[in-house]
């Protein structure tokens, strides 16, 4: 009976690294919130400098500052400025392709990128999507990422519409879809900035796709 002690005793040292296991297990996961944390802060500081000062005349001082952490941190997340607004044009292609694959079945290609589209748009700020606009147009390195962007969300709108159709008879139709939808954006776009942004965006988003049509037809 006496044998059985140290046994018993080591089992339960043996079971204590457990906690201590999981507990590794789980950190990864709260790291990368606080990094993704820390690139939204990075994010939405340098935007709103951009918007408020001009591109050219914040620094990357000037954001690390605003978003409360250091120069060097600021290189953990981007290499440079234009990356801080490619990475905010990215996330807002990302955000569109998951609204045209949440359209309902029953809609086609084109009127779910229309719909999905519409959608997006009534979730910014008309003043600031003006704004942002803008400093795009007066800065050539962000024009240069700018024609960068509308290819990849061609791309992504393009592989979005076809997993949305399911079906590999359709790559082709996604892509001119894409293709179109993309033009509308941009095109629909610098429309609704030339005339002043009277018109809401969706407003000016129906009015392309309806343009669209009636040439289609």
């Amino acid at each position: 009976m006496k044998a059985s002690k140290p046994a018993a005793t080591s089992a339960s040292k043996a079971a204590k690294p457990l906690p201590a296991r999981a507990k590794s297990a789980a950190s990864p996961g709260l790291r990368q919130r606080k990094q993704q944390e820390t690139r939204e802060r990075l994010k939405r500081a340098a935007m709103g400098l951009f918007l408020e000062r001009g591109f050219e005349a914040t620094t990357i001082d000037d954001i690390a500052a605003a978003a409360d952490v250091s120069r060097r941190s600021f290189f953990h997340y981007f290499a440079s400025k234009e990356d801080v607004v490619a990475a905010w044009q990215e996330d807002a292609a990302a955000a569109l392709v998951a609204g045209i694959l949440a359209r309902p079945a029953d809609e086609s290609m084109l009127t779910a990128a229309e719909n999905a589209i519409a959608a997006a748009v009534k979730r910014i700020d008309p003043t600031e999507a003006a704004a942002m606009s803008r400093l795009k147009r007066d800065n050539p390195a962000l024009q240069a990422r700018d024609q960068l962007k509308y290819e990849k969300l061609e791309r992504a709108l393009a592989d979005g519409l076809a997993q949305r159709s399911g079906h590999k008879s359709d790559r082709l139709n996604a892509r001119l879809v894409a293709m179109i939808a993309t033009g509308a954006m941009r095109v629909g776009g610098e429309s609704w900035l030339s005339e002043g942004t009277r018109d809401k965006p969706e407003a000016f988003v129906k009015r392309t796709f309806d343009a669209i049509r009636a040439i289609l037809a």
